[in-house]
């Protein structure tokens, strides 16, 4: 491990993400803010979703902005590097062993995840307006669950990313990132599944639930989530998985 190669690639990244911030944060809000104000804003504001929905719907947005951030900042320019540019070539030649090149990319998505769900927290806040009652009893608990739904998102992207071909893109987010978003619990708590069984039990395969439910834990316990216990066996069973499949998948690609 060479400490001042990854740091340089680290700084370099960051570099890039702050030349296209703009582009980055609309990227990152532009959907969960338009759920926010379509369920958060004007179906509660009309009477069809009680005034607690907006409390209940905060969590599973900033889930879904860290997941989708934090894997698209991985993905692309893996995509990228590994299709068109062939930039990975010139990062391979670094003195570093080739597994840190990809750990350095996880680092720099973690980075982004946590910036979006950050981001995305007073914005929300600003547009659902009054009403949002979040708890701030468990707030080791919440940074907890953010380390480890940053790296879940990671993981997730370093997977997709080198396992998608840029003819591929748009079946990665039709196949796997919006079924993800619509059955991983964000816009509703897991119990709400009860008079749907097969369903209740299938989306547990899903990683965005437990990232959903664990914020929703820490946010708002006053609303029903998965139990703590499987909330954190899950993300970490489903980190170790899409780490080593996305480190091998890494490595697959390198070499060829």
């Amino acid at each position: 491990m060479n400490f001042k190669t990854f740091f340089a690639m680290l700084s370099r990244d960051a570099h890039v993400a702050r030349r296209n911030f703009g582009p980055l944060l609309a990227q990152t809000l532009l959907q969960p803010m338009m759920f926010v104000f379509i369920f958060g804003r004007v179906m509660v504001t009309s009477g069809y979703m009680p005034p607690q929905y907006k409390s209940l719907l905060l969590p599973g947005i900033i889930a879904i902005s860290m997941v989708i951030s934090g894997a698209w900042a991985v993905a692309m320019p893996l995509i990228s590097e590994f299709q068109f540019t062939k930039e990975i070539e010139d990062r391979l030649l670094a003195p570093m062993e080739m597994d840190w090149l990809a750990v350095e990319k996880v680092v720099a998505g973690m980075i982004q995840a946590l910036v979006a769900g950050l981001v995305v927290i007073p914005i929300a806040w600003l547009v659902m307006g009054s009403g949002v009652v979040l708890s701030s009893d468990h707030i080791v608990l919440f940074i907890v669950l953010a380390l480890l739904v940053s790296l879940l998102a990671s993981v997730i992207g370093l997977t997709l990313g080198c396992s998608v071909g840029p003819q591929h893109i748009g079946l990665m987010f039709s196949l796997a990132l919006a079924p993800m978003i619509f059955f991983g619990c964000t816009y509703y708590p897991w119990q709400a599944l009860q008079k749907f069984p097969v369903l209740k039990r299938m989306v547990l395969i899903n990683p965005l639930v437990y990232a959903s439910e664990g914020f929703r834990s820490a946010l708002v316990p006053e609303f029903p989530h998965l139990p703590l216990n499987w909330l954190l066996v899950g993300l970490g069973l489903f980190n170790v998985v899409f780490f080593s499949l996305g480190i091998r998948q890494f490595r697959k690609k390198a070499l060829t």
